[in-house]
C-alpha cells in the first residue's frame, strides 16, 4: 500500500474504531464481536508501523480509551492503569519474549488468565477500604466507590492494617448470574446484555448502588499498583501478599522461566474456557521481576513487559435439523434452527437465529446441513459457515404467519418477512410486552409471563385496557398474591406520568426508536400536534427521512390509533412533552461535549441543546459545530483543535443560551 493509501486507510479505521470503542467502553453496548474489533486493530498498528510519520498522539494504538461519565466524581489515578499489547498467535507471544531477552538475560514470567470484565482500582488507607475507581482513561476514572461496597469479594478491611496500599482488579459477572438476569431481562421486556463483560460494566456504573447489589458482581485483584511500608519485588510475591491480606487474586497463574511452560501454559488456559464459571478473554504473560520491568519499561500506551494473548471464538460442526419461526411486535418472522447439541464455551447449544430470509439464501442452508457455529462473545450461538451440503433445497420461510395464517410479505426495501395482520395473536402479546418495557412506558414488574397470563385470561385486548386492570386481576393469576399485584398495579398508574416521548416509543411504531420517538416529542409538544402533522411537518425534524415520517403519519392517521390515543387520555396518560423546545437556534448544529463542567452534567447540556433544537454526538468529525469543553477534556479536545472546530466553555454556552 502506498503512503496515501496508507493515509486514508488508517484515518477510516480510526474513525471506525473510535465509534465501536465508544460502545464498548463507555456505553457497555457493542455492536462488532471482539475478534472482528481486534483484527481492525491489529491492521492500524501494522498499517502505523509501516508508515510511523502517519501516527498521531489520539490514535487508538497510542492512548487508553475510556470516557469519564459526569455520572460519576472523576478521579485521578496515582499510579495509571494501562493496557496491553494484544497477540494472536503464539508466534508472536515468541517474539514477545526474544524482545524481552535482548535486554533481561534471564527473565521469569507470570502467565494468568485474562478475565473479561471491568478494570478497577481499589485504595485502602490503614486497611481500611476508602475508595474505589473505574479504568476510564488510565490517567482519570469514576468514582465507583458506594458500589463496590455492595460487592461482597471485595474487603471492607484487610487482615492486616497496611498504611497505604491500592491495588487493581477486574469486576466480572459470573456465568450463571448473567444467564439469570439475561433470562430475567427478557421476561421484563428488556434489551438484554450482550455478554457478561458489559453486564457487569453496566452493572457497576449505576447511579443507585442497589442495582450493583442485587446483580450478583464478583472480581479478581490481578495488580499491586501500590504499597506503603513494605517491599514487594515481584509480581508473585505481589500476589501471594494480596492473597494473605484477604484479596480473590487472579486464579490458575505460573511463575516460569521457561518459555516452553509459558507457551503451554496459554495453551491449557485456553483448553479449560468452557469449563470455567467466569469468562476470558485471554492470558497474560508478564514479566515477573519488578526492577526487570522498569528496565524494560513502556511506551505511551502498552508495557513492554507484558502482553495479552487473545484467544480465537471457539467452533464447532453441527447438523441443522428443523427451522422453527417466530413472529415479532412488528409481524417479522424470525427464523431459528434447531441443531444437533454441541458444547459450545461451556454449554450446550442447540438453538441459533438465522436472521431472515437473505441470510439463509447466502448460507445456502438445508435442512440435514452440517454446519460451523460458534459463540459470539462465547455468549450468543450463530451459524458461521456451511461445511457439508446434504443435497436438499435451501430453506425457505413459510409464506403464511404461523400464528395468524394471514398472508406474509416481504416489501421491497426489507430483507424481512412480515405478517400485516393487525390482529396476529403474537404480535398483540409482543406490544403489549414492548409497551411496558424499561425503555417505554416503564412499568415494573409486567414482564412477557404476565403479559401472557392477562391476554390468555381474556384482561387484555388492546393497549390502554392495561389502565383498566384492578388488583384482583392480578392477585387471581398463577404465581401471583396481593403483594405483587399492589406493586403492579402502582406501577401501571405511575407510567401515567411517563413523557410523551416514551408513549410514542411504546406505540411500537415502525423505524421510529427512542431517539426518534424524543425528537418528535420536543418538536410537536403534544399528541395533539401530532395527529394533524403532515408528511412535510415531519420531514422538517432534522434526522427524519422519508420512510420514518411516512410511518408517523400513516400511524396517526388510522382511526384504530385516533381511538386508542383518547382511551389513554382518558384513563390520565401523560400525553404532552416535558422538553418543549424554546426556540429553534441551534437547528442543524451538532455539538461536542467532552470534560467536565462547572454546574451541568453532560445530560443536563445535552437536554438543552436538544430543547433549541440542536443534536448531540459522541466524536468530532468535520461535520461537528461547536464543542463543549470542560476540565479534563480529552482525546475530543484534541482532535477538535486539530480540526480547527471552534470550542466553548460553559460560560460562552450558556452567553448563546441567553
Amino acid at each position: 500500500m502506498d503512503f496515501e493509501s496508507a493515509r486514508l486507510r488508517i484515518g477510516e479505521l480510526r474513525e471506525i474504531i473510535d465509534y465501536h470503542s465508544r460502545l464498548y467502553y463507555d456505553n457497555d453496548a457493542p455492536e462488532l464481536e471482539d475478534d472482528e474489533f481486534d483484527a481492525l486493530t491489529r491492521e492500524l498498528r501494522e498499517l502505523e508501523e509501516e508508515y510511523p510519520q502517519l501516527i498521531t498522539a489520539d490514535s487508538y494504538t497510542q492512548r487508553v480509551h475510556g470516557e469519564i461519565s459526569n455520572q460519576f466524581t472523576p478521579v485521578a489515578h496515582e499510579v495509571p492503569l494501562g493496557s496491553l499489547q494484544d497477540v494472536f498467535s503464539l508466534d508472536e507471544v515468541k517474539s514477545f519474549d526474544t524482545r524481552v531477552r535482548s535486554e533481561i538475560a534471564h527473565p521469569r514470567y507470570v502467565v494468568e488468565p485474562k478475565i473479561d470484565g471491568l478494570s478497577i482500582a481499589l485504595e485502602y488507607q490503614n486497611g481500611v477500604f476508602v475508595r474505589g475507581a473505574t479504568r476510564g482513561d488510565g490517567q482519570t476514572g469514576e468514582d465507583v466507590s458506594a458500589n463496590l461496597r455492595t460487592i461482597s469479594a471485595i474487603p471492607a478491611r484487610l487482615r492486616e492494617p497496611v498504611e497505604r496500599l491500592i491495588v487493581r482488579g477486574e469486576v466480572y459477572m459470573p456465568r450463571e448470574q448473567f444467564a439469570r438476569l439475561t433470562e430475567q431481562q427478557e421476561q421484563n421486556g428488556e434489551k438484554p446484555f450482550k455478554n457478561p463483560r458489559n453486564a457487569a460494566a453496566g452493572s457497576l456504573r449505576q447511579k443507585d448502588p442497589t442495582v450493583t447489589k442485587n446483580r450478583g458482581l464478583s472480581l479478581f485483584i490481578f495488580n499491586l499498583q501500590l504499597i506503603e511500608g513494605e517491599m514487594v519485588l515481584s509480581h508473585a510475591k505481589s500476589l501471594e501478599r494480596m492473597q494473605q491480606l484477604g484479596f480473590p487474586v487472579i486464579p490458575d497463574y505460573l511463575c516460569t522461566d521457561s518459555l516452553e511452560e509459558v507457551l503451554q501454559k496459554i495453551e491449557k488456559i485456553g483448553g479449560s474456557r468452557g469449563k470455567l464459571p467466569f469468562d476470558i478473554d485471554g492470558a497474560v504473560v508478564k514479566v515477573d521481576d519488578f526492577a526487570d520491568r522498569n528496565r524494560l519499561g513502556s511506551t505511551s500506551k502498552y508495557p513492554r513487559w507484558a502482553v495479552a494473548y487473545k484467544y480465537p471464538p471457539e467452533e464447532k460442526q453441527t447438523v441443522l435439523q428443523d427451522v422453527e419461526i417466530t413472529v415479532g411486535r412488528t409481524g417479522v418472522l424470525t427464523p431459528t434452527g434447531i441443531f444437533s447439541p454441541v458444547t459450545l464455551a461451556g454449554t450446550t447449544v442447540s438453538r441459533a437465529t438465522l436472521h431472515n430470509a437473505d441470510f439463509i439464501a447466502e448460507k445456502g442452508l438445508a435442512i440435514g446441513d452440517a454446519v460451523i457455529l460458534r459463540k459470539a462473545g462465547d455468549i450468543i450461538p450463530e451459524v458461521v459457515r456451511v461445511v457439508g451440503h446434504n443435497g436438499g433445497e435451501v430453506y425457505t420461510l413459510p409464506q403464511t404467519c404461523p400464528s395468524c395464517g394471514e398472508k406474509a410479505v416481504r416489501e421491497e426495501t426489507e430483507a424481512a418477512l412480515r405478517c400485516l395482520n393487525p390482529d396476529c395473536p403474537a404480535q398483540r402479546l409482543q406490544r403489549f410486552i414492548h409497551f411496558a418495557s424499561r425503555d417505554a412506558m416503564d412499568i415494573v414488574g409486567v414482564g412477557p409471563a404476565i403479559m401472557e397470563q392477562l391476554i390468555n385470561e381474556g384482561l387484555l385486548s388492546r393497549l390502554d385496557d392495561l389502565y383498566t386492570l384492578k388488583k384482583e386481576d392480578i392477585r387471581d393469576l398463577e404465581g401471583k398474591g396481593d403483594k405483587s399485584a399492589e406493586n403492579i398495579i402502582t406501577a401501571i398508574a405511575a407510567s401515567k406520568d411517563a413523557d410523551l416521548s416514551r408513549l410514542l416509543f411504546a406505540f411500537g411504531i415502525r423505524h421510529i426508536g427512542q431517539k426518534a420517538a424524543k425528537l418528535l416529542a420536543q418538536r410537536f409538544g403534544t399528541i395533539e400536534s401530532i395527529l394533524e402533522a403532515s408528511i412535510d411537518d415531519v420531514l422538517a425534524i432534522d434526522g427524519f427521512g422519508t420512510v420514518m415520517a411516512e410511518q408517523v403519519v400513516a400511524f396517526f392517521a388510522r382511526e384504530s390509533t385516533k381511538q386508542l390515543v383518547s382511551r389513554l387520555q382518558a384513563h390520565g396518560v401523560n400525553t404532552q412533552c416535558r422538553t418543549v423546545q424554546t426556540d429553534r437556534r441551534f437547528e442543524g448544529m451538532t455539538f461536542v461535549l467532552t470534560g467536565t463542567l462547572p454546574t451541568l452534567t453532560r445530560d443536563e447540556a445535552s437536554a438543552l441543546i436538544e430543547q433549541y433544537g440542536g443534536k448531540t454526538s459522541g466524536s468530532v468529525s468535520k461535520k461537528t459545530s461547536l464543542v463543549l469543553a470542560g476540565e479534563d477534556a480529552g482525546s475530543k479536545l484534541t482532535k477538535a483543535q486539530a480540526l480547527g472546530i471552534k470550542i466553548i466553555d460553559q460560560a460562552e454556552f450558556e452567553t448563546l443560551l441567553q
